[in-house]
């Protein structure tokens, strides 16, 4: 099959980047506030981030309910604004697929008519099925679009899948991508493992979603032995929600990560302490305390304390945050300000031309 995305985006891929999952930016009315939805993607671009990820569970799965019918005008004003600014660098526009095959197929063909480069194909939702049957959709997706796999926790809609799973999906022509947000060690592990020995002649490019482990997880190498010799893989990037905020940040974290790992990981111990502030920054906005429930909220309030949403508003009204969330976010907040862009957000939105 034809390998539908340039040398220079797939370079990017493979090399690894920073990919914020998009929020959905929305008034008091609970409608679609463009040009805070506007706002926000230019942010992510003007913070250096290498692509955005669009129609995911941080744009809310809502939007594809009848009567709000929001996915296709989201992708296109991502798009919009991407094809606008004066990016000068590649940049991966990417697009959550989601549902039974007729539904996943018909949003691969919505997200590559809106330009988009690969689609992040979750596996949730569809209990019914089996891995045979997920295996075979993936197959007919990805001759609509690239495919972006995606591993999601089960506490927020996923399933565990076997190890055997993995080599069989790793093995599908234009699957290009996974990202590995299982939030568990032996369902991550699995997916490396089968990365490593994968004999389909390609490679995968691999990203944590792993939002509460993301320094040590792009620190680690992950090594088998196969056939004799030596296969290591590592997490190259991160697709992440906590990536939604903190942007710039990021950005300048995954660098020294590069950094560390090309000095044969001289201040390894810094970026692991560092990691730890990160998880303290996550768990007050991700809310694991109160099982996830306030986690798109939580990414609301902090773009909302930086002056790039006007609000925290979710689709569903009973989405907010959870007791006490507001005051683990003024803490962390007051302890790591660099981590959550304090200064930098101030700073683009005293300079963006279109506000």
């Amino acid at each position: 099959m034809e390998l539908m995305l340039s040398k220079e985006k797939h370079k990017l891929l493979l090399d690894g980047t920073v990919i914020p999952a998009h929020p959905l930016a929305l008034d008091a009315g609970r409608k679609l506030d463009e040009d805070r939805q506007r706002l926000l993607t230019r942010y992510y671009i003007a913070a250096g981030a290498g692509g955005v990820a669009v129609g995911v569970h941080s744009t809310q799965f809502a939007i594809r309910n009848p009567g709000i019918n929001l996915y296709e005008p989201v992708l296109q004003l991502a798009a919009d604004e991407i094809g606008q600014a004066d990016i000068g660098r590649p940049f991966l526009k990417i697009a959550g697929i989601c549902g039974d095959t007729r539904q996943a197929v018909k949003e691969a063909e919505i997200a590559r008519n809106c330009g988009y480069d690969l689609g992040l194909l979750s596996m949730g939702g569809l209990p019914e099925l089996t891995e045979a049957q997920l295996l075979e959709r993936t197959r007919v997706v990805a001759e609509t679009i690239p495919v972006f796999g995606f591993y999601l926790q089960p506490s927020v809609g996923g399933r565990i899948f076997s190890y055997d799973f993995w080599t069989e999906f790793i093995a599908i022509p234009n699957v290009l991508a996974i990202k590995v947000a299982a939030f568990n060690r032996y369902q991550t592990l699995d997916v490396m493992r089968a990365a490593c020995f994968d004999r389909s002649g390609k490679t995968v490019a691999l990203y944590t979603g792993n939002d509460d482990n993301i320094i040590a997880d792009l620190l680690t190498d992950y090594r088998f032995e196969v056939d004799g010799h030596t296969v290591s893989r590592h997490f190259v990037g991160g697709l992440l929600g906590q990536w939604a905020v903190g942007t710039h940040a990021a950005v300048r974290l995954l660098d020294e990560i590069r950094n560390c790992r090309e000095s044969s990981f001289r201040n390894a111990g810094q970026l692991l302490a560092r990691g730890v502030q990160l998880t303290d920054v996550n768990a007050a906005v991700f809310d694991p305390a109160h099982h996830f429930h306030g986690c798109i909220p939580g990414i609301h309030e902090v773009l909302r304390r930086g002056g790039l949403m006007a609000g925290i508003w979710c689709l569903d009204p009973k989405e907010t945050l959870s007791d006490g969330q507001d005051t683990e976010l003024d803490r962390v907040f007051a302890a790591y300000p660099d981590l959550l862009d304090v200064a930098f957000v101030r700073a683009f939105l005293k300079t963006d031309k279109h506000g």
